[in-house]
């Protein structure tokens, strides 16, 4: 099979394509997959310039976001069955082989059966970001009904699903984005308030957009100063969701004056950690997405596609930072 393989920590450079033997099945509980589409994220070209989190593994394959067809499964297999179309957030962080390749195994608990509305694109593109998003506003912050929310970022991967569940959950949203385009996008998303952070200051922009109070909810996708800054936007007894490490030199004052609390999501957790009931929990949430996109109620934006050879190309893209939605890798 054609796979993509990371040599070793460094640019774009590092992805060579190569002609690697098709996995077999290794475990009972196991399925084969032929690949169709497989997701980009940042996380992929953080581990390629940085190193993996498991360096003995190199040469390796990367990508943790996925969707195909399974063509073989194990005995003990019971939920799937050969020919169903799936969708799945696995490997590529240099434990298990990755999803930049033309097969694949998984184990049958985290292969969720794909949304027939969605394109096997729009499925790659989708689980790490949704499961993030969901884990981030609903099970860390406990958003409700009728609260505030500030999204960093909403027109980008996790930001414009997080806008769109937000609204899903009844709340009120108002996100950041650097161009007209991305302004547009989140607009349609369902972002009320929309904030040009490259024309306007987004603390001023949230106060005056909840009349003083501040919101109840940010999720943070830059981390930095647009963490320190978050905190002066937020309501008393707020809660701030961070993707990221925030860094030794946050000034806390601020926080600790308005009681906030202060949550961390890193969806890898299960993955990285070997938590079957975590893992499970976020096939659930796939499931859910799934009805929901199912109903047209929720939309995964595929910004641009790219042939598997061309992995070097979407990775340069991604670190440009200036894509609206995702980036996917094309196996057919």
């Amino acid at each position: 099979m054609k796979a993509i393989q990371m040599l070793a920590p460094g640019g774009p450079e590092q992805l060579q394509v190569g002609e690697l033997a098709e996995p077999e099945l290794e475990d009972p509980r196991q399925v084969k997959v032929r690949l169709k589409a497989a997701g980009v994220n940042p996380v992929d070209a953080k581990l390629r310039s940085r190193g993996l989190l498991y360096p003995e593994a190199l040469p390796a394959i990367l990508g943790c976001d996925g969707s195909g067809v399974v063509v073989e499964t194990g005995k003990a297999v019971t939920r799937l069955q050969v020919g169903d179309e799936v969708w799945f957030c696995n490997g590529g962080l240099g434990g298990a082989p990755g999803n930049y390749a033309e097969y694949c195994l998984l184990d049958e608990a985290v292969a969720r059966l794909k949304p027939a509305s969605l394109s096997f694109q729009q499925a790659a593109a989708a689980p790490l970001v949704l499961i993030t998003a969901w884990e981030a506003l609903y099970d860390r912050a406990g958003l409700k009904e009728g609260q505030t929310v500030l999204v960093q970022g909403g027109a980008g991967g996790v930001g414009h699903v997080a806008v769109q569940l937000a609204r899903l959950r009844g709340a009120r949203v108002c996100t950041t984005v650097g161009s007209e385009a991305g302004a547009r996008f989140a607009k349609i998303l369902g972002a009320e308030r929309v904030v040009r952070h490259d024309q306007e200051d987004f603390v001023a922009a949230v106060q005056d957009w909840t009349t003083g109070r501040g919101v109840d909810v940010v999720l943070d996708i830059m981390g930095g100063a647009v963490f320190q800054r978050s905190l002066a936007a937020m309501a008393h007894y707020g809660t701030l969701v961070t993707l990221l490490d925030p860094g030794p030199d946050v000034d806390w004052k601020e926080a600790r004056n308005r009681n906030l609390r202060i949550g961390f999501e890193l969806m890898l957790t299960p993955l990285l950690g070997g938590l079957p009931e975590a893992r499970a929990h976020q096939g659930e949430i796939l499931d859910q997405c799934g009805r929901w996109c199912e109903e047209g109620r929720l939309h995964i934006e595929v910004a641009q596609e790219f042939p598997l050879r061309e992995a070097a190309a979407a990775h340069r893209a991604i670190e440009s930072g200036h894509t609206h939605g995702k980036l996917v890798l094309v196996m057919d």
